[in-house]
C-alpha cells in the first residue's frame, strides 16, 4: 500500500559557479581589507591606500583567476588520462577489471553471482564498462571542457567585487584613519552577510557561518594593522 504523502527529500549541492564565487569573494573581501588596514597603520593618506589597494586587487584577481583556470585544465587533463588508462585496461587486463567491478559491487553487499550478469553486460559494452569504472572506481565525473575559463572569470570577478567594498571608503575620505573606520564597518558587515549566504549553500547554519567568516576576516585585518603600526 502506497503512503498518502510522499516524504520530500531536500538536498542541495553547491554548483561549481557558486564555489568559484565563494572562493573569489572570500579572498576579495579579506585580503584588500587586511592590506588597507595595514597601510592605514603606517600612513595617513587615503590616496596611497587606494593606489596600493587597486594594485593588489588587480594582481590578486589575476592570480586567483589563473589558479582557477589551471585547476580546471588540470581536472580535464586528469580525467582524460584516467579515461584512456581505463580504456586500455578493459582491453588488455579484462580479468583484473572484472575483479575491480566485483569489489565495487561487494561494497554494496552484492555477491559474485549477483554481479555476474552485470559483468557480462559490461563485456558486451566496453564503453559503458569504462564509464562505470570512471565513476564508481575512481569517483570521477567528466568535467565541462569550458569549465576552466568560466572558473577563471568567475573567481576573478568575485575577487574584484569583494575587494571594492573595503576600498570604497578610501575613495571618499581623505584621512585614511577615518576611512578605515567606515571600511571596517562595511567589510565586517559584508563578511557576515557573505558568510551567512555561503552557509545557505554549504548547509552550515547561517549565523555560525557568518560569524566564522567575520572572525577570520577581522583577525586578518587586525593583525595587519597591528604589525604595520609596530613596524612604523
Amino acid at each position: 500500500m502506497m503512503p498518502d504523502t510522499i516524504h520530500p527529500e531536500k538536498h542541495f549541492t553547491a554548483s561549481e559557479a557558486v564555489r568559484d564565487i565563494v572562493i573569489g569573494m572570500a579572498d576579495g573581501l579579506t585580503v584588500p581589507f587586511a592590506l588597507a588596514a595595514g597601510l592605514t597603520g603606517a600612513i595617513a593618506q587615503s590616496k596611497l591606500v587606494v593606489t596600493a589597494g587597486f594594485a593588489e586587487i588587480a594582481a590578486g584577481s589575476i592570480a586567483m583567476g589563473l589558479g582557477g583556470y589551471l585547476a580546471g585544465k588540470s581536472a580535464c587533463e586528469h580525467y582524460d588520462a584516467e579515461h584512456a588508462r581505463e580504456e586500455r585496461e578493459v582491453v588488455e587486463k579484462p580479468e583484473a577489471e572484472v575483479r575491480e567491478v566485483e569489489e565495487v559491487f561487494a561494497a554494496y553487499g552484492l555477491t559474485r553471482e549477483q554481479t555476474a550478469p552485470m559483468i557480462e553486460a559490461f563485456r558486451r559494452d566496453p564503453k559503458a564498462w569504462v564509464e562505470f569504472m570512471m565513476r564508481f572506481e575512481l569517483g570521477l565525473e567528466k568535467p565541462d571542457p569550458g569549465r576552466a575559463l568560466k572558473s577563471a572569470l568567475t573567481i576573478a570577478g568575485a575577487y574584484v567585487a569583494g575587494g571594492l567594498i573595503p576600498l570604497s571608503p578610501y575613495l571618499v575620505f581623505v584621512d585614511a584613519h577615518q576611512a578605515l573606520l567606515v571600511s571596517a564597518a562595511l567589510t565586517l558587515a559584508a563578511l557576515f552577510v557573505f558568510g551567512a549566504v555561503k552557509g545557505r549553500f554549504t548547509g552550515t547554519p547561517a549565523m555560525r557561518s557568518g560569524g566564522q567568516t567575520l572572525l577570520i576576516g577581522g583577525l586578518a585585518a587586525g593583525a595587519a594593522f597591528i604589525i604595520a603600526k609596530l613596524v612604523s
